[in-house]
């Protein structure tokens, strides 16, 4: 994998077996030898990917729908004939642009993470990626140069078609290897329902992007939630609650909600006014 990958742009290359750990070494002293520096051995006790959010980044990356920033999302649905991604702007609209700006912002941004997600599932095939309407010529081309730049460093054989009419992305990919396929989904323990729902773990990363969204206009605010996600948010001492009110300058109060769905949550102001902006 690192005589394929390996490049200029690694930061860290972590390892947890020593004995793999000193043959990477020597593998990279041979094939890249600035880079050596960088190859670290894993010694705690926390399993690595715990340590470094590999689980939670497994099932944000790869279930049916992707967050990014500021609310914005990614719907991927997989079908026998083609793939197909549909982009939302969720609540990542700035009133300072137009409705045109914030397409194009959110396109953009979609195109990077739609060219990642590529390279993460090894998607291959006819991709049809349905991007927001832009009305603007430029703004059309521009997103189209960006996805192809993005692209670039993609070793799989690929073409990119510009925006059709209807806002819509064409792309043929190659595959190197079968689709990565992960199971994201976990076994619901609520009693009322049976079955699989979302993992938590995704939850918690929606919710704390509308945290970061939210603790721009409001200093104070109360997140409503099911009994089961309330007690992880505010478990041990330095809880995730606590986290949050730390890293973005803001009163969050959790609310236990019984009658709530599994993963159902809600944002209210201490008015008790829900918030939807």
């Amino acid at each position: 994998m690192l005589r394929d990958i390996l490049n200029d742009s690694f930061t860290k290359i972590v390892v947890d077996d020593e004995l793999l750990y000193l043959d990477i070494v020597d593998f990279v002293r041979d094939i890249a030898p600035d880079l050596e520096s960088i190859v670290k051995l894993h010694d705690s006790a926390t399993p690595i990917f715990q340590k470094y959010g590999v689980e939670r980044q497994i099932k944000s990356s790869f279930g049916k729908t992707v967050m990014m920033d500021k609310g914005s999302y990614l719907i991927v649905e997989h079908t026998e004939a083609m793939h197909v991604v549909d982009v939302n702007s969720g609540n990542a609209s700035d009133k300072k642009q137009s409705q045109e700006e914030n397409s194009f912002r959110v396109n953009i941004q979609a195109a990077s993470e739609i060219a990642r997600q590529l390279r993460l599932r090894d998607m291959g095939g006819i991709i049809v990626i349905d991007f927001i309407d832009m009305k603007g010529a430029e703004n059309r081309k521009k997103l189209y140069e960006h996805m192809k730049n993005e692209m670039a460093d993609d070793r799989a054989k690929h073409k990119i078609l510009p925006l059709s009419r209807f806002g819509l992305m064409q792309i043929t990919r190659q595959r190197f290897r079968p689709e990565r396929n992960i199971k994201t989904k976990e076994k619901d323990p609520s009693l009322v329902h049976k079955g699989e729902t979302d993992a938590p773990i995704t939850l918690i990363s929606r919710i704390e992007e509308d945290v970061k969204r939210i603790a721009d206009k409001h200093k104070s605010f109360s997140i409503h939630v099911h009994p089961f996600i309330a007690a992880y948010l505010t478990k041990g001492i330095w809880s995730l609650r606590r986290k949050w009110m730390w890293k973005y300058k803001v009163k969050i109060n959790v609310q236990p909600r019984d009658s709530f769905k599994y993963l159902e949550y809600k944002y209210f102001t201490p008015d008790n006014k829900e918030i939807n902006d």
